[in-house]
């Protein structure tokens, strides 16, 4: 086999896990060199509010060697990665951003220990806001980082070191947390993916907590690809955290030909007068239209009302368990305004605890019977931009509305993808955020890299070009079945519902062999197709294909009236797969539309 690329010198060479692979494959450069050439970025960056603790550089560069050939079998072989400081790594203090707080890990981590025996090498520990208790970056003891993009503004937090050592080039990827956004405020603020997971998806064991019921580990990568790379290998199912779920994630998902997105309304959007943010998402959503995407406006405020829950209620008792210990004997050692917002926990009773309990799950029925008419929400990831002045002028304010899109999140047991845009007007970055129900990381994923696609961004502050993603296709798990939907199940149509609520997931259209005809069936509207296997005369009818959970199967097929039923669907490439099939009895009266060849089609010309 013949190498038909050149990479370029070190010094130029992207850190995405794609160019990494491709170096090592051909024996470019080596991971010693690798790690050598971090260090450099890191130097001549001259950031000393990124890292908190960083690795001796002989260490690893001596780490990296020790790897010995290239393994492609270990998915993120010679990786360097950085960790967020409220996450334990063998070897390195875990301070929280408070050094009176400081121990030394006996063990890593369990996502550092999947991440390592992937082949991964963590460099060192990031910045953050102290005790992750902000979404700003500046809320430390140490220098805080400078914003990838423009100094001027804040960086982002909690994981504010995270997200600026990947926009800055240094490493390909890295870990935070996200509790309120801290997943992904840093994100939109640097140029840069943001996958905040399905709680219990990673393992917290090993993470200082925030709020431990609500915790989650977050991903910061410069695409999406590389995101789900370190995902698929992080989503280990850890039966020593109490809060981890068995949740085995597909590797790939389409995106949805016709997605239904819910989207603030005109009177529940927030952009508190940035004119330029409001434009740049309206850009958005009109690209995600001309893409096939149907917008829904709403009234945002249920999910308001649960955002305000997380910083004005009983959770705020669950950060002060963490510290409290700090805060009664050594209050000095907690930063000034990470102190103003914990204390108070200390006065919260058992009664108001409660009385948060109650208050979200009543929010938390209205919140779902919204997010059941969508496939996804779509918001602005930020509403506005804040500089560092701003928060010295106001160091509360600017933070609370950071966390506009973000803070009902984890409350509402969601996933998030915060996905880079093109910049606005003002040369800012621009992102959305898609959010989904427990267990859709993988389909907000093929969502975002449609967009992603679209918007071609130079991630963070690297200069490096786009790279498009990987072309592997969406297939059907081992416990999943393949159904073939030719009418009102297809996606945005009226019942695609009953497969999307059972687990249902997007794999790709085709099309029947050419041995089918097409019926409306007497009783419309609303109009019901039937397909009907011919021996001759038959066309071409189009499909979609979904993957449902085989466990959902039963109950899915007990909804299906007569004279409908699932058969066996040839495919045009020769698959037989199961699907929609109708009984000749039923066709009395019904309206012969094989010569459209598609419902869809069929319900445009109705």
């Amino acid at each position: 086999m013949t190498h038909t690329t050149t990479l370029p010198p070190l010094d130029d060479l992207p850190f995405t896990l794609a160019s990494l692979r491709e170096a090592y494959a051909w024996g470019t450069y080596q991971p010693g060199q690798i790690i050598a050439e971090c260090y450099r970025r890191l130097r001549a960056l001259d950031d000393p509010g990124i890292f908190i603790h960083l690795m001796d550089e002989a260490e690893a560069i001596n780490l990296a060697e020790s790897l010995g050939a290239y393994n492609p079998e270990q998915p993120l072989w010679g990786m360097p990665f950085a960790v967020k400081d409220n996450i334990d790594v063998a070897g390195m203090p875990t301070t929280a951003a408070c050094a009176a707080f400081e121990y030394a890990p006996a063990e890593d981590a369990h996502v550092v220990a999947c991440l390592r025996a992937a082949g991964a090498m963590p460099i060192g520990k990031t910045n953050l806001d102290q005790f992750a208790t902000g979404l700003v970056g500046v809320r430390s003891p140490f220098p805080h980082p400078r914003n990838a993009v423009d100094p001027d503004i804040v960086p982002g937090g909690s994981s504010s070191g995270s997200a600026v050592a990947v926009a800055q080039g240094l490493v390909p990827f890295s870990l935070g947390t996200d509790t309120a956004g801290s997943g992904r405020v840093p994100a939109a603020l640097n140029n840069l993916v943001g996958l905040k997971p399905t709680l219990g998806a990673i393992s917290n064991r090993g993470v200082v907590p925030a709020c431990r019921s609500l915790d989650c580990v977050s991903i910061f990568a410069l695409n999406i690809d590389d995101a789900m790379a370190v995902l698929n290998v992080a989503n280990h199912y850890d039966t020593a955290d109490a809060y981890a779920r068995p949740l085995t994630l597909p590797t790939h998902s389409a995106p949805l030909p016709n997605p239904v997105l819910g989207v603030p309304d005109a009177a529940s959007l927030r952009f508190f007068d940035d004119a330029l943010q409001a434009e740049a998402f309206a850009a958005t959503l009109a690209q995600l239209e001309t893409e096939g995407a149907t917008i829904e406006r709403i009234d945002f405020t249920p999910f308001y009302q649960v955002a305000d829950l997380l910083y004005h209620g009983a959770w705020i008792a669950e950060r002060t368990l963490v510290i409290d210990d700090l805060l009664t004997h050594t209050p000095e050692a907690v930063h000034p305004v990470t102190q103003q917002i914990i204390e108070p926990g200390q006065k919260l009773t058992a009664m108001d605890a409660f009385k948060g309990l109650y208050q979200l799950q009543a929010l938390r029925k209205t919140c779902q019977a919204i997010l059941k008419r969508f496939d996804y929400l779509c918001v602005p990831s930020i509403p506005t931009f804040y500089t560092t002045a701003d928060l010295e002028a106001d160091p509360i304010g600017p933070n609370n509305r950071l966390g506009t899109y973000t803070n009902f999140v984890n409350l509402l047991d969601l996933c998030a993808l915060t996905v880079p845009c093109p910049p606005r007007s003002d040369g800012r970055p621009g992102s959305v955020t898609f959010i989904g129900t427990q267990g859709k990381d993988t389909q907000l994923a093929a969502e975002g890299q449609r967009l992603e696609a679209w918007a071609k961004v130079s991630p963070g502050n690297t200069g490096w070009p786009y790279q498009s993603g990987s072309a592997a296709p969406a297939t059907a798990a081992s416990d999943e079945l393949v159904l073939a939907v030719c009418g009102a199940h297809m996606s945005g149509l009226p019942l695609n519902h009953e497969l999307t609520s059972r687990g249902g997931r997007f794999l790709e259209r085709t099309e029947t062999a050419p041995n089918y005809k097409l019926f409306a069936l007497a009783g419309g509207p609303p109009y019901r197709p039937g397909m009907v296997r011919q021996e001759t005369d038959g066309v071409a009818v189009a499909l979609e294909l979904w993957a449902l959970p085989k466990t959902a199967v039963g109950d899915f097929m007990a909804g299906i009236p007569a004279p409908l039923g699932i058969g066996t669907v040839v495919l045009s490439d020769q698959r037989q797969v199961k699907g929609f099939m109708c009984e000749a009895a039923g066709l009395s009266g019904a309206e012969d539309i094989s010569a459209m060849g598609s419902w869809r089609v069929f319900l445009q010309s109705a």
